[in-house]
């Protein structure tokens, strides 16, 4: 690299992007000033500069490059200024990616990253839409030993197409450390740190709590039924790495739908974006975001959150997350360049100076144009937050049964046309009036159905 270049790399990266636990995502493109102090995107741009003038074409429903005058976050920052590429959106819609996706694949228009969900494999492999990532990214680097295993759960027939930089938005449960103490419950978290927060005593306090109020909910939230089940840490489709299985009657499964059963008499279907301030709820199932607006809104109330309870015979706790990750759009040659931005984002969510700088903006309080405080996050919330997302003491669940189709995984407000998946997490809770009234029963009702779904990806 000249030197002309290495100067104006240690000039240029002054201002650099906040990043939580996984950079790039809707939920994380504010951003946030912090001084470079150490010679890491030197010493990375001196290792290639085989990128250097390339354009990355990301197409998405969301921009990965600033507006509205925020600073450009810090993967971006590297990639720009280290390696001296750029990356250009393509919009589209949640809607329409996929269908966007393929033209620009089949009519040869250029399109190189795009954004993992979990609709995207194995489906989006069998279509052709995406190219591996093996070739350029080395995974003996320790920079990914905390998301290794996590590539492995979304590789097919070996190879890791979706690459991720980490996982965010963990469905948790939300509670007042006030209303615990005044019902004289145990505190969850404490349950949780010492390894015994179970499903039998999160529904003893709910039915506690409910007793005798026709006002008082157990528990609410649109993902609540989705983290009870994957708490089971069973996918609901089976893969060895060559063939695909029906695996809806395993047995954790069935413990985790008696589960549901049980709590649909506790569930409040309403929608909730924070936790209730008239003292109506024991648990909210949702994404830590959801702190802030609640500490807001319930100053006096003590709140924090524990991940969902683990089964009666596990030793193990597991969660519903979403994985971070970017992909390499089929025919494009820029495999090099969407693997160094994937870096640049690991790196994002893993160097000490940015995850310090990431939590000074967190911490920062919301406010609106008044003035008037609107959202918070406490350090202490923040520090768990951060623990939960690092993976090391909680596994997330794949499940390569939600990138089967909309038969298996389609979201809509009736029972007859969301798909399988989307039914076994919910519609006992949800109380659809056309569905099966058990877990079990309803399990029964799709699983023919699901097996021939999961036939025609083998």
């Amino acid at each position: 690299m000249k030197l002309k270049r290495l100067f104006t790399i240690l000039l240029a990266i002054t201002t650099l992007g906040s990043a939580a636990a996984c950079n790039g995502e809707k939920s994380s493109e504010k951003s946030e000033n912090a001084s470079d102090e150490s010679t890491a995107e030197t010493s990375a741009a001196e290792e290639s500069t085989d990128i250097d003038g390339q354009t990355v074409y990301w197409l998405s429903d969301y921009d990965l490059n600033p507006a509205g005058g925020n600073s450009r976050s810090i993967a971006l920052t590297l990639f720009e200024d280290v390696y001296g590429a750029k990356i250009e959106w393509i919009p589209t819609t949640e809607e329409k990616k996929y269908e966007d996706l393929e033209k620009r694949v089949l009519g040869g228009e250029p399109v190189d990253m795009f954004p993992y969900d979990p609709s995207a494999l194995p489906q989006g492999t069998v279509k052709n839409l995406f190219q591996p990532l093996d070739d350029y990214i080395d995974f003996n680097n320790e920079l990914w030993s905390g998301t290794k295993d996590l590539a492995d759960k979304l590789a097919v027939n070996g190879n890791h197409y979706a690459v991720p930089a980490g996982i965010t938005n963990p469905i948790c449960l939300i509670y007042s450390r006030k209303m615990i103490k005044d019902e004289k419950f145990d505190d969850p978290y404490e349950l949780y740190k010492k390894g015994e927060w179970t499903y039998d005593k999160m529904l003893e306090m709910m039915e506690s709590f409910t007793s005798g109020s026709s006002s008082a909910y157990g528990c609410a939230g649109a993902w609540m039924g989705q983290g009870i089940m994957q708490s089971a840490g069973q996918s609901f489709v089976n893969y060895d790495g060559s063939k695909f299985t029906n695996n809806m009657e395993n047995e954790k499964l069935a413990e985790a739908g008696k589960i549901l059963d049980k709590i649909s008499g506790l569930y409040d279907d309403s929608w909730y974006s924070y936790f209730p301030d008239d003292e109506s709820l024991l648990f909210l199932g949702i994404a830590p975001w959801a702190l802030a607006e609640s500490n807001a809104k319930n100053p006096d109330a003590d709140l924090f959150m524990v991940p969902f309870p683990k089964m009666s015979d596990s030793d193990e706790y597991y969660m519903t997350a979403d994985i971070s990750a970017k992909m390499l759009a089929a025919n494009s040659d820029k495999g090099e360049a969407v693997a160094k931005y994937i870096e640049c984002e690991r790196i994002a969510a893993t160097e000490e100076k940015y995850t310090k700088a990431s939590k000074e903006q967190a911490l920062e309080p919301i406010k609106d144009n008044t003035g008037e405080t609107t959202g918070f996050i406490t350090e202490e919330q923040y520090d768990l937050w951060q623990d939960i997302i690092s993976c090391n003491n909680i596994t997330p669940v794949v499940d390569l049964g939600c990138g089967m189709g909309s038969v298996m995984y389609g979201e809509t407000l009736k029972y007859d046309t969301r798909g399988i998946i989307n039914n076994l997490y919910n519609a006992v809770i949800n109380g659809y009036s056309d569905a099966p009234s058990t877990w079990e029963e309803l399990c029964g009702s799709l699983k023919s159905t699901a097996d021939k779904e999961i036939e025609k990806y083998n």
